[in-house]
């Protein structure tokens, strides 16, 4: 079987690119092995050995509940208005250590209710507020 390859007087003129091909590879890998291994670290704060841990006293406790038809209540006290709320937020946000808000609301509340209980908690700089019996509100 005979092969034609063309005339003998032709000059070939296509580029062999398998060394060009196995430089890029080097390089690629080169550049891969050389860049840094890019570390994502967390800043924690942690407790100094010389410093006592603090004492095992359990805060206050405010129960504040807020019924289906928008009534707040306090420590099983009703709160008449919001304003009578707010002073009640300035005077025990004063107390150290803060008492802890247990935040209460029925199922049926209306968030808008909520949402004016927490920003005016927020607003007299009470730090300590939790969701209580939130398991109920899950379907």
């Amino acid at each position: 079987m005979a092969m034609s390859v063309g005339e003998t007087g032709e000059a070939m003129c296509d580029i062999n690119t398998t060394p060009l091909i196995d430089v890029m590879l080097v390089l690629l890998v080169t550049l891969i092995v050389t860049l840094p291994i890019m570390t994502h670290a967390v800043k924690l704060d942690m407790p100094q050995a010389n410093n006592p841990p603090p004492p095992d006293q359990r805060p206050e406790v405010i129960d504040l509940e807020i019924d289906f038809d928008g009534t707040v209540v306090w420590n099983g006290t009703p709160i008449p208005n919001v304003d009578t709320l707010e002073g009640y937020f300035r005077t025990e946000a004063a107390k150290d250590p803060q008492p802890e808000i247990h935040l209460r609301p029925d199922a049926r509340a209306k968030y808008d209710v909520v949402a004016k209980v927490l920003a005016a908690a927020q607003r007299n700089r009470m730090k300590k507020i939790g969701f209580v019996n939130v398991s109920e509100f899950k379907e």
